[in-house]
């Protein structure tokens, strides 16, 4: 048929920071290409996968550090020599410190096209990058041609921002303002016609816990626990109900609250888990 591709003949590689990220890529790129009997699959730390499941894959959705281990072995050529197209999601994180294991694919990967002088496309995603056009000429892009920015405009839900400055000088009392804040805000967001969740972004794993018990306390506290979960109501019932497979400490403490934590060092079934009962709302 016209419109029919032979799926050996090619390999795509989509590299995302965080093994969460590569999960929900492969969730969301599963669905959406089982209509061209397109296999996704994860290489990462938490899955290996064997030399006949790699040849059986056209995507691969990886981590940097997985990728750079890959294209550096001998092995691993007999599928390199197949990729056609190499995707890097949050390619600003090449100014982060694992800016270097990036820059080693990229220059790997146009060293492969002009050694084999078979072409791959660099695709750089990154929605907070604002020399792109540096690294567009890092990755070797046409400007007239392959190079794109986009907007505020283009966002499906405009984006406010605001900034509060925070002047405390005490650690543990900074600490304690900026929950208060937070908290403040998200009670407005709870309080709304039609209450909205949140997601809310901290600098560290401990810090995740930390932040999701104070807010919890202070819901506690000022008795208005029942605007993020309702006491003996369905959704506390489901939290409660799932408790029971939780292996996190923290969030074994905040879920039945209606609070949850989610970073890169829980297991993978409290990962998943957060992401389910976040996305069933």
């Amino acid at each position: 048929p016209e419109h029919s591709f032979d799926l050996q003949a090619f390999k795509i590689v989509y590299i995302a920071p965080m093994k969460a990220l590569v999960q929900e890529v492969v969730k969301n790129f599963s669905s959406r290409l089982s209509a061209y009997n397109i296999t996704v699959r994860e290489l990462s730390g938490d899955s290996s996968l064997t030399r006949q499941q790699i040849s059986e894959t056209q995507l691969l959705v990886t981590t940097p550090e997985k990728w750079d281990i890959v294209t550096r072995q001998g092995e691993g050529r007999a599928y390199t020599q197949l990729v056609k197209l190499v995707i890097v999601d949050e390619i600003h994180l090449l100014h982060d410190d694992r800016g270097p294991v990036l820059e080693s694919i990229v220059s790997r990967t146009i060293r492969q096209v002009e050694s084999t002088q078979e072409p791959v496309r660099i695709v750089g995603l990154s929605a907070t990058l604002p020399n792109y056009q540096d690294v567009a000429t890092f990755l070797r892009v046409d400007p007239k041609k392959g190079m794109y920015f986009f907007d505020h405009s283009y966002r499906p839900v405009p984006l406010q921002s605001q900034y509060i400055g925070i002047t405390e000088r005490n650690a543990f009392k900074r600490f304690q303002l900026q929950n208060q804040i937070c908290y403040e805000k998200a009670l407005g967001q709870r309080k709304r016609s039609t209450p909205n969740q949140m997601l809310i972004f901290v600098h560290s794993r401990a810090e995740c816990g930390k932040t999701a018990k104070a807010l919890r306390d202070l819901a506690l506290e000022n008795d208005e626990l029942t605007h993020f979960c309702r006491e003996n109501g369905a959704t506390q019932e489901i939290l409660s109900e799932e408790l029971s497979t939780v292996k996190n400490t923290d969030l074994k403490e905040v879920l039945s609250y209606g609070f949850a934590v989610h970073h890169a060092g829980m297991c993978r079934s409290d990962r998943e888990l957060v992401e389910d009962l976040f996305a069933d709302r």
